[in-house]
């Protein structure tokens, strides 16, 4: 009889929530089969069984919070891990984001595809981590081949990813990013490469992409049953119908005058990253002194230069947005105005500023469990090419849930895109041990004076806001016209 006790699944975190048992008293598991779903301030989390036998007793109830170290499970052992501690943790999808799978690493051109039978990695993709690869572009009008049992691996190639940062136009100043590729080498050298180079879009057959865009559907925000996450005409009418039904209930959202009071009040309770966030953001708006400034910003030869490398050859197959050039600027002017990538820290001796010699830049993603801010480490080491790819990666890994832990630690200067849902701009509160944080706002065209004449542009707003304590008045306003500099000439990066 062996029990295992909730371990610490992310550096240091102190407790979880049981979300879902995946087992019963009475099921026989075996080592490495998933037996429960916790969630951590930090990230939703699948945990394996380090035994094989057959489970006793569960040791809480879904929605229960437990402390790291209490029992979780009770198994009547018939083998047991001898070290239990090493069994790997997986951290899982939460709103999972359709896409289509590619053949496990390993398989070379020339190899034979079963699809009867996928293996392994081809079933855990959040064992695999997120795929990157490369291909022509989400939008080339060629058709994409398909795979058959018997067809050899090198006759197979994929397309650019499905969920990407949407095209640079008013209503989409692109919120953070979502998928990643690499740039494609030539048609020659695709042949000899193997399949999981390749990332391909969501899978579905013509007719039900018809159907989809005949009904306004998006089939990204559609969940697959289909073999191997393909997209069927029944998932396009459950999400349908599910549609419907919200449309009905919106009218009966406000409860009359006499209805029972505890039906009036829809009470939820705050819990993981909600309750991460609350917290976090509390400690920040009470203890750092905010200042916020804002700068209107022509980045119409942003525009310009993010159609470019959309055509360039070196960015084929990888999404562009204008976000990509604001983080460059972030980055660009944190190293003329060293104080804005900084910490201040209590010592026993009083305080000092810490002044960050790196930028590990963090972005803000909405996620479906609330807001998150990973951040790419050592950005500044970056090309252009290099940021595009890391922020495709990080967007793509927070919505699907698989952000780490250790990706939303340590950030020192952090921006936020609140132009996703075309809103101008706002006064965001910093992220605790960092200084500065920068709002990007809508990118509309507006009326423009240029040398004396009113012409239309592509306008947008820049949000600033300061820890007071660290970044005064005049070094704040240096950084916020150093980084709407670049908005404005992204030639300067070239110096």
């Amino acid at each position: 009889m062996s029990t295992f006790n909730l371990p610490d699944v992310g550096e240091g975190l102190t407790e979880a929530e049981i979300v879902a048992w995946k087992v019963k008293p009475g099921d026989t598991v075996k080592v490495n089969d998933i037996f429960v779903e916790i969630e951590t301030a930090k990230s939703l989390v699948e945990l394996p069984s380090p035994f094989e036998g057959v489970v006793r007793e569960l040791h809480a109830q879904e929605g229960d919070t437990l402390e790291v170290g209490a029992a979780l499970f009770t198994v009547d052992t018939l083998a047991e891990d001898p070290n239990p501690k090493t069994s790997p943790i997986r951290t899982i999808k939460v709103d999972s984001v359709p896409g289509e799978l590619v053949t496990p690493s390993g398989l070379t051109a020339g190899s034979k595809v079963d699809l009867e039978e996928p293996p392994a990695s081809m079933s855990d993709g959040a064992a695999s981590g997120p795929l990157v690869g490369s291909g022509p572009k989400a939008d080339a009008p060629h058709r994409r081949p398909r795979v058959r049992a018997g067809v050899s691996a090198g006759s197979t190639s994929g397309s650019s990813a499905a969920l990407q940062m949407p095209a640079s136009a008013p209503s989409d100043a692109v919120p953070v990013p979502s998928s990643t590729t690499s740039a494609g080498p030539s048609s020659a050298a695709k042949a000899r490469l193997p399949l999981t180079h390749f990332v391909n879009r969501v899978l579905a057959k013509p007719p039900v992409r018809k159907i989809a865009r005949d009904l306004g559907i998006e089939l990204e925000r559609v969940t697959p049953t289909g073999a191997y996450g393909e997209v069927t005409r029944g998932d396009l009418e459950s999400y349908q119908a599910q549609r419907d039904r919200e449309q009905d209930a919106a009218p009966t959202f406000w409860k009359a005058s006499n209805t029972v009071e505890s039906h009036r009040v829809e009470r939820q309770v705050v819990r993981g990253v909600r309750k991460a966030t609350a917290k976090a953001m509390v400690q920040s708006a009470f203890t750092a002194p905010h200042v916020s400034i804002f700068v209107d910003v022509d980045a119409s030869r942003t525009m310009e230069f993010v159609q470019r490398l959309k055509k360039s050859r070196d960015f084929e197959g990888i999404k562009v947005s204008p976000l990509l050039i604001l983080a460059k600027a972030v980055i660009w002017a944190a190293a003329r105005n060293p104080s804005v990538n900084a910490s201040w820290v209590e010592t026993e001796n009083g305080a000092e500023i810490q002044v960050k010699h790196f930028m590990n830049l963090g972005i803000a993603a909405a996620t479906p469990r609330g807001l998150m801010v990973p951040n790419i480490k050592d950005a500044q080491n970056l090309s252009l090419k290099e940021l595009a790819i890391a922020l495709n990666d990080l967007a793509s890994n927070a919505r699907a849930g698989k952000t780490k832990p250790s990706e939303m630690q340590n950030g020192t200067l952090t921006v936020t895109n609140i132009g996703a849902l075309g809103i101008d701009t706002g006064t965001p509160i910093i992220n605790p041990g960092e200084v500065a944080i920068v709002a990007f706002g809508t990118i509309r065209q507006k009326p423009w004076v240029v040398s004396g004449e009113v012409i239309p542009r592509w306008i947008t707003t820049l949000g600033g806001s300061f820890d007071h304590r660290v970044v005064d008045g005049d070094l704040s306003a240096r950084f916020m016209a150093d980084v709407a500099a670049i908005m404005e000439e992204p030639a300067l990066l070239l110096d």
